[in-house]
């Protein structure tokens, strides 16, 4: 059975890119779970876990501001990387200065969101320790893996502010500031979230890895109602692929 969580995360700057626009950054007016779902992988990810979005509360009003960026034209060739790989010498170097870009993005301002979450248990995962020498890796035991053992771990980072890796609100430029909501029901600690309904379209809801080599983009119709977006399911039929 599914745990539950709820963290809340904040920032001064957000952007969630939407995929039709391909050259200048155009962010979504809310999160979208796959940003949600991965700062709660950037707390704790292991093999054996899943993690699933159910709902996003918005806490700040939705507000715009525009920046402009230095970024570069183009990204090393995956075929140049291989070749290096495989003869163990080539050339990987980019010349920033030779292939530097402006471009325009309209971001988000001072966001802040209460994000509730599943951790799905996935026993049939194999669970690999690494042991000693790089090379010689060895299966855990089937005994010490459960959801409450994973829990648990959770739990701890998140209330020390621990993370594999610094959480982000939709670039890595764009830290989060995130905190564990123990009790996300107490109204008496609960910020309530902004007053506001508006159709949101549809916004990418996560990729799908079922063919590793060609991952499908998924969408879904959102709504904010009162400051809340419902989420649905991974199999929903409201999910479109």
């Amino acid at each position: 059975m599914p745990i539950k969580f709820c963290v809340e995360l904040s920032g001064p700057l957000a952007c969630f890119t939407r995929p039709e626009m391909k050259v200048e950054r155009v962010s979504y007016e809310v999160i979208t779970p796959s940003a949600a779902r991965a700062c709660f992988e950037a707390i704790l990810w292991k093999p054996r876990i899943r993690w699933h979005i159910r709902r996003i509360e918005v806490l700040e009003p939705i507000r715009w501001t525009n920046i402009r960026r230095n970024e570069i034209a183009n990204v090393v060739a995956l075929g140049t990387v291989e070749e290096a790989m495989n003869s163990g010498m080539g050339m990987l170097a980019q010349y920033v200065d030779e292939e530097r870009q402006q471009r325009a993005a309209l971001l988000l301002r001072d966001v802040a969101y209460r994000i509730h979450a599943e951790m799905e248990f996935l026993p049939h995962r194999h669970a690999y320790r690494r042991l000693g020498d790089a090379r010689d890796i060895a299966l855990t035991s089937q005994d010490d893996e459960t959801p409450q053992k994973y829990a648990e771990m959770f739990i701890r980072r998140a209330r020390k502010g621990q993370c594999v890796n610094q959480p982000y609100l939709g670039t890595r430029e764009f830290a989060a500031a995130f905190r564990l909501v123990e009790d996300p029901d107490d109204e008496r600690t609960r910020r309530p979230p902004i007053d506001e309904t508006r159709e949101l379209g549809y916004i990418l809801y996560d990729l799908d890895y079922s063919d590793p080599f060609d991952p499908q983009a998924m969408f879904f119709k959102a709504r904010l109602v009162r400051g809340v977006v419902e989420v649905p399911a991974w199999d929903a039929p409201e999910v479109k692929r």
